[in-house]
């Protein structure tokens, strides 16, 4: 057990069918708002966002009225509710995402709200499509609370990490693509062409999302051949000096394969304050991108 309780335990191998499964069903969700939502730069329009009570789309404009859906995980629902009072709850439990798939279009074409998403994955390998995919369906609460409970941990932290920076930032996120709460700190340069290379991601959204120079950091919540949640960070683009840096706390790492700093998540979780640990992380793998990059810091940090 942890001797930090504001840290909940995450063993990936009790989480892992629990994660995938709710992998797909946040991505359903995301790609609701993907197509309602005005295009934003480098795709900020399409994430989710931790809540008080799970994820939640944020108030989506549509058609003269707003709607937001939210993931409960006290209650364990999904609830969409309208400004015009109109509302839909829908269980959350072991259901196959085929299942979740109907029932969310249902319970929103119900509300009025008539949306055609792509119906394949993104950055999953295979692309089952939702409507078909009756492999991934389990749900373990205890599972989703403990995944809730690191992020709502996480996001603080990197709140308070973003607020030191008055450059350009992106808001602390929750990209679906590969499940993982992301904030971005940018330069202002332009970058160099990117090359792409994520599984079923399109190579102009990949291409846009990296326009600039970027220093990010974020956490994720581990893959069959990742099998641990942690904490990474990388620059874009950076030089070859960018992993020969030293970063902190000791037990970060250097990823050639990945081409990132990592910090699992329980080593963090075993320290005694780990709040200080990630901002240590978080602020050294940040100077090691702009001190190898020459990043312009007078005009971009507060003093």
């Amino acid at each position: 057990m942890s001797n930090n309780e504001n840290w909940p335990d995450l063993n990936f191998a009790d989480i892992k069918e629990t994660l995938e499964t709710l992998h797909h069903w946040i991505q359903i969700v995301g790609k609701v708002r993907l197509k309602t939502m005005p295009w934003q730069n480098h795709s900020w329009h399409v994430p989710l966002y931790i809540s008080p009570k799970g994820f939640t789309t944020n108030p989506i404009p549509y058609k003269g009225r707003i709607f937001q859906i939210d993931f409960d995980f006290n209650r364990h629902k999904l609830i969409v509710e309208c400004s015009n009072a109109a509302k839909a709850e829908m269980d959350l439990y072991p259901r196959t995402v085929a299942d979740f798939n109907r029932e969310f279009f249902e319970k929103l074409h119900i509300l009025g709200i008539d949306v055609k998403i792509h119906p394949l994955p993104n950055e999953i390998n295979p692309a089952i499509p939702f409507h078909k995919n009756t492999i991934n369906k389990s749900y373990d609460k205890d599972a989703v609370q403990a995944i809730w409970k690191a992020m709502l941990k996480v996001n603080e932290v990197f709140t308070q990490f973003r607020g030191d920076f008055i450059g350009k930032a992106s808001p602390v996120h929750l990209f679906w693509g590969a499940f993982d709460l992301a904030v971005t700190r940018f330069s202002g340069n332009d970058a160099p062409l990117h090359q792409g290379g994520m599984p079923n991601m399109p190579l102009d959204v990949m291409q846009e999302a990296y326009s600039k120079e970027v220093s990010s950091a974020g956490f994720w919540l581990g893959s069959k051949d990742f099998p641990f949640p942690a904490f990474y960070a990388y620059a874009y683009p950076s030089s070859t000096e960018f992993g020969k840096q030293k970063v902190q706390p000791k037990q970060a790492f250097w990823s050639d394969e990945m081409g990132e700093f990592f910090l699992k998540y329980e080593d963090l979780q075993r320290t005694t304050n780990p709040e200080n640990v990630l901002i240590s992380f978080l602020q050294s793998t940040y100077d090691a991108a702009v001190n190898t990059s020459q990043w312009d810091r007078a005009k971009l940090e507060r003093k």
